[in-house]
């Protein structure tokens, strides 16, 4: 579990990008920060694994403040998954996934054979694993960002906006290969992006941020499509304007959410618990 309690982030210039956020993120759950520029969802991302630091207030994960954990060594037990895969352009893809497991005191030949496993985990050909990075396409080094973020077998996957640099249909792609790799895994997964489709779509608790991080609705995504906390968060999701690209459908076999033709998008599955949870 990560929790954030209180906490506010202001940069150097001024800026308050965060504003006493307070959020409890639930172990081997996806939850989604959705919200426009400016809304301070990077911001909070980064502060999971340090890559910022909060001004006040504090992240915890499993109860333990991580402002007492190095931060390098925190880094090296999450994965994180940013926008334009990140890969190093002189390492081969084998070499790319394996170097967080090398930096951790993994032997190199066991890390690039995990390392091959994990392509096959993320649906790539092991043929691709001696080429260099700008041998791949888009969607392939993605695939290939996210093998590496998993490379430590970590608890939590940070992931960035990461499908924000590819084609529609790649990304299509790539969302169903995470719902997958989530239930096949079993992770933590914080998921960043401003697409609210993308985060109904992907996410078991849906945060819909403001400017300052302000918490504007967190619910699963039937419940946010069914009651929209405001008007701000009904014109987020388009639902003042019947524009809604995503909906629910009842069907006998459950929830389903379906798109503006009518199209099977994704399904939302009810836990054990009986509470809803996302694709």
């Amino acid at each position: 579990m990560i929790e954030f309690r209180s906490v506010s982030k202001r940069f150097d210039d001024g800026t308050l990008a965060v504003d006493d956020f307070n959020l409890v993120i639930p172990s081997r759950k996806t939850t989604v920060l959705v919200g426009s520029s400016g809304s301070g969802k990077t911001t909070l991302l980064r502060m999971i694994n340090r890559m910022v630091d909060p001004s006040d207030g504090t992240v915890s994960i499993d109860g333990d403040d991580i402002s007492g954990i190095e931060p390098v060594k925190l880094r090296r037990s999450i994965g994180y998954v940013m926008q334009n895969s990140g890969l190093l352009p002189h390492f081969k893809v084998i070499d790319n996934v394996a170097t967080v497991p090398v930096l951790n005191g993994v032997p190199r030949k066991q890390a690039r054979a995990q390392a091959l496993e994990l392509l096959d985990t993320v649906g790539l050909n092991r043929d691709l694993a001696n080429r260099y990075p700008s041998q791949l396409s888009g969607g392939q080094q993605q695939r290939v960002g996210v093998a590496r973020g998993l490379a430590a077998n970590p608890n939590i996957l940070l992931m960035d906006e990461p499908f924000g640099a590819v084609d529609p249909i790649v990304r299509a792609e790539l969302q169903q290969e995470t719902i997958r790799l989530q239930r096949d895994l079993d992770k933590t997964v914080v998921f960043v992006t401003h697409d609210i489709d993308e985060a109904f779509l992907l996410g078991d608790q849906v945060v819909i941020l403001e400017k300052g991080a302000r918490i504007a609705q967190i619910g699963s995504p039937t419940e946010i499509l069914a009651n929209p906390a405001s008007d701000f968060v009904a014109t987020f999701i388009g639902a003042d304007k019947g524009k809604r690209a995503l909906s629910i459908r009842e069907t006998a076999n459950g929830s389903i959410l379906v798109d503006s033709d009518g199209r099977a998008a994704g399904v939302l599955v009810a836990s054990s618990a009986g509470d809803e949870s996302g694709v």
